[in-house]
């Protein structure tokens, strides 16, 4: 790595010279071979503005290879890395195909492709010889054509200016309006381009430093800045934009399962705790309660196996605890199903504890890794993992409810639990609605939007009002049947499990791409100034 480790690699792309041609897709995909529907490098046709102020300019996209990489620590296993020259490389053969990097990627770069498309129905020889079966299962991405660069460096070429040595999408575009280079050596084209010429880098603000930079303007033609007709709501509700991002498929029902089972399991078990050492149960009830938050996690976790591409390579994911939620949520499921288990072989009140609080850091992780999911903007506000931990605490004390019913104890269920449920039924409720009213300050789609604000009301009524109110009459009105308890608990079990099946698997768009600046020319007040 001593060739590469003082080197930045990096592209410029000229928005002003691009022309739409296509031809560094079909570059891309000849030199690395994706199957039928794979397209690492992509150019989109943008139109905004509305008649008779109008733009249209042709967008390039792809891998940006981040300074800042937020789909490198979010892996499991190590397969994603960053090399001293900070190309991001992805290891084939080490990959489970989880996803975690795909959610995280807010530029839409990465696919996973689980079978094996053909162009023609059957395998033709050509696609049999240049087949990448390591591919299958796993996540994929640009590579900046890395065994070029490689393979020139070794040549003594120079990437960038020798073609051989340069990604293909950069060596074949005919408008030269991408270039490749060091931009750590500032005698190199691109640190050239951009010290001298106006640029932007894509979602600057999401600190990632991606290492594409945008140039926006020329002698004649200069940039302007984004105008309030470029993008509207009304424009962004189109699912057929160029610009709108996709809902992300990654993850669907089966890793929303682990949420919401991991959320009711080890917050029952959190709440059971708390219940025996505050005298309120006995142990064997916390036991009780422990055997089945261990089933229901562990239906959790099962669901999150049956999603991962690679199956067989599921232990993998131990690797990367120093950096990935993903790996410490393995470790600390460890570390609860252990402690439930050595408890039957040696009755010990530790056991008891250490099981308490690895399912209180599970719960913790949940709301870590979603928040992880940087590419998806419903995922990544600051409080989701606030709202991940007191959901599975309010879902915790709603399970020990029902399992207490007709349970034998000196303390009625109903003087204990009504008044914390009713708390945290508050806490939930102004979370989200704090949640709903700054989406769009937090950078959510409006699409996105509108599927929370369709929620909110259903969510308000069945999943917070009826149990608070319910709850209250348990805790306000003596000798109160426990079946109104019982009915309260279903109700808001109900409630969060549904707003988290729908942020998980309905409003759950990919970041928009997004120009922060435009290249002024178009029709009407966006048209290029007359330059006398």
């Amino acid at each position: 790595m001593n060739e590469t480790s003082h080197k930045r690699w990096g592209m410029t792309i000229d928005v002003n010279r691009c022309v739409g041609c296509q031809t560094c897709t079909v570059a891309c995909k000849h030199a690395n071979d994706t199957v039928p529907g794979v397209q690492w490098r992509k150019v989109l046709d943008v139109e905004v503005g509305e008649y008779p102020d109008v733009e249209r300019l042709f967008l390039v996209t792809g891998c940006q290879h981040c300074a800042e990489p937020s789909c490198v620590p979010v892996c499991p296993t190590g397969a994603t890395k960053q090399r001293d020259d900070g190309l991001i490389t992805m290891d084939y053969d080490l990959c489970i195909g989880c996803a975690s990097c795909a959610v995280a990627c807010p530029y839409q770069a990465r696919t996973i492709v689980h079978d094996e498309p053909t162009y023609f129905g059957v395998s033709t020889p050509q696609e049999t010889k240049v087949a990448h079966d390591e591919r299958i299962g796993v996540a994929q991405k640009c590579t900046f054509c890395i065994d070029r660069v490689d393979e020139g460096l070794e040549a003594g070429l120079n990437p960038g200016e020798d073609p051989l040595a340069t990604p293909a999408c950069a060596s074949s575009c005919i408008s030269q309006a991408i270039k490749f280079g060091d931009f750590n050596d500032p005698a190199s084209h691109v640190s050239e381009l951009v010290a001298t010429r106006d640029y932007f880098q894509m979602h600057e603000q999401l600190g990632n430093d991606p290492q594409i930079k945008y140039l926006i303007e020329t002698p004649a033609v200069p940039a302007r800045n984004s105008d309030p007709m470029d993008l509207s709501d009304e424009t962004l509700l189109d699912t057929e934009h160029a610009l709108v991002g996709k809902r992300q498929t990654f993850w669907d029902m089966r890793a929303a399962m682990n949420f919401i089972m991991g959320g009711i399991g080890s917050g029952s078990a959190v709440v059971a705790y708390l219940l025996w050492i505050s005298g309120n149960v006995n142990s064997q009830f916390l036991v009780v309660v422990n055997i089945v938050s261990s089933i229901i996690l562990a239906i959790g976790l099962f669901c999150v196996w049956l999603k991962i591409g690679r199956k067989l390579r599921a232990p993998l994911a131990i690797l990367r605890p120093q950096t990935s939620w993903m790996s410490r949520e393995i470790y600390v499921a460890g570390i609860f199903f252990g402690s439930v288990a050595l408890y039957f072989f040696e009755p010990n009140s530790l056991f008891l504890t250490s099981a308490a609080i690895g399912a209180g850091l599970f719960l913790y992780c949940q709301g870590r890794i979603l928040h992880s999911g940087k590419g998806i903007p419903t995922w990544r506000v600051s409080q989701m993992p606030l709202m991940l931990v007191a959901t599975g605490l309010l879902e915790g004390i709603c399970l020990s409810a029902v399992l207490h019913f007709g349970w034998d104890s000196e303390i009625s269920v109903t003087s204990i639990l009504p008044p914390a449920a009713i708390i945290l039924i508050l806490f939930n409720s102004f979370l989200w609605r704090r949640y709903a009213r700054n989406a769009k300050v937090w950078g959510i789609s409006p699409i996105d939007r509108n599927i929370i604000g369709s929620l909110s009301p259903k969510l308000y009524i069945f999943g917070h009002c009826i149990p608070l109110i319910l709850f209250g009459i348990a805790f306000f009105v003596p000798n109160t049947e426990s079946s109104i308890v019982c009915i309260a608990s279903l109700l808001a079990l109900i409630g969060s499990i549904l707003w988290k099946a729908t942020i998980i698997t309905r409003a759950c768009h990919m970041q928009n791409f997004a120009l922060g600046k435009m290249p002024h020319r178009g029709s009407g007040k966006f048209a290029a100034p007359v330059i006398n």
